[in-house]
């Protein structure tokens, strides 16, 4: 599954600002606009990164990030605290009370995502690979191209999400509510029949004349990127098929 990051940030155009470019980066993304209601929430979810504000309604930024680090299923969960108290004494306070990081309002858009990718590829590792290989399908996720037996395939901004996110937990059924919240996360109503709709797309893109179709759809569950594709299909070279 992609990496999942939960934004606590009670300035509206800042945190719809902070999801368009985290989901841009193919994280599964949380928002949050009140302290008090994030310590509930990470009680019941917790995420692979948090960014924290520090002045929020409910409960502040910092005595949230005590809280998390006093408990033994969020002590170790990465924490970028975002500020626009610059002082070196603030930033002693913020780092002193657990935060991994601290990022000083007004802050670059890039650099910050540099920073959630550099956190993340330290202590995730496993969950930020920027290439993803099933069968003879490469999915690339920084330049967000996928390929197949070395076609390039065409595919709208959600059937590449929607690819990617199948291709992280190969054989794994997901129903319909389960892609949504993937893919298209909780924060955003879409009705469940809208999955088939993107599913029907992705399987046209990917598949050509008598290719196997890497998708299973499992009567009255949901669906699956096929493991017996993954580990048996062949592999071709960007030479064998002309685009």
């Amino acid at each position: 599954m992609a990496p999942r990051v939960t934004v606590v940030e009670d300035e509206e155009a800042l945190s719809i600002l902070l999801r368009y470019n985290l989901e841009s980066e193919g994280y599964a993304v949380d928002t949050i606009a009140r302290g008090d209601e994030a310590d509930l929430r990470l009680k019941e979810q917790v995420p692979d990164l948090l960014l924290l504000d520090w002045m929020l309604p409910g409960l502040s930024g910092v005595e949230l990030c005590r809280r998390l680090r006093a408990r033994p299923e969020t002590e170790r969960l990465p924490i970028i605290m975002l500020t626009a108290r610059g002082e070196e004494s603030e930033r002693v306070r913020g780092l002193s009370t657990g935060a991994d990081d601290y990022v000083v309002k007004p802050f670059s858009t890039p650099e910050l995502m540099a920073r959630v990718r550099a956190m993340l590829r330290r202590v995730k590792p496993e969950r930020i690979s920027t290439q993803l290989v099933a069968g003879d399908i490469d999915l690339d996720r920084e330049t967000h191209r996928v390929r197949r037996a070395g076609r390039e395939l065409k595919l709208g901004p959600t059937e590449f999400k929607l690819l990617e996110f199948l291709m992280q937990s190969p054989g794994r059924v997901f129903s319909r509510e389960q892609l949504l919240d993937g893919v298209w996360g909780r924060d955003i109503y879409v009705d469940e029949r809208t999955v088939d709709v993107h599913v029907g797309r992705l399987r046209k893109a990917v598949n050509r004349g008598r290719q196997r179709d890497p998708i299973r759809t499992v009567r009255g569950a949901g669906y699956a990127l096929d493991e017996t594709f993954t580990a048996a299909a062949p592999r071709a070279s960007a030479r064998s098929e002309s685009a």
